[in-house]
């Protein structure tokens, strides 16, 4: 290999790990629990979504969410973050 192949895989390789790094950074961001499959992640974002648009106002409060915030988070589709 020429010097140039090498620089491309280290930097491809550095990506790589900043990606993961990012990866990690976004579960926790999310609250999800670690260790959690695409369709796990799927079912717990639906099933909190669900949860949260049956709370009541004291209970939004507690959490520090307008009924308009719960509502907007809570009809998201369970695909997007």
């Amino acid at each position: 290999m020429n010097g140039l192949i090498d620089v491309r895989l280290t930097l491809h390789s550095q990506e790589l790990v900043r990606g993961q790094d990012n990866g990690a950074r976004e579960a926790q961001l999310r609250n999800a629990p670690s260790g959690l499959s695409h369709w796990g992640l799927f079912w717990h974002r639906l099933h909190t979504r669900k949860a949260l648009l049956a709370l009541t106002p004291e209970q939004l409060t507690d959490v520090g969410l307008t009924r308009e915030q719960a509502r907007e988070e809570g009809l998201k589709p369970f695909w997007r973050i």
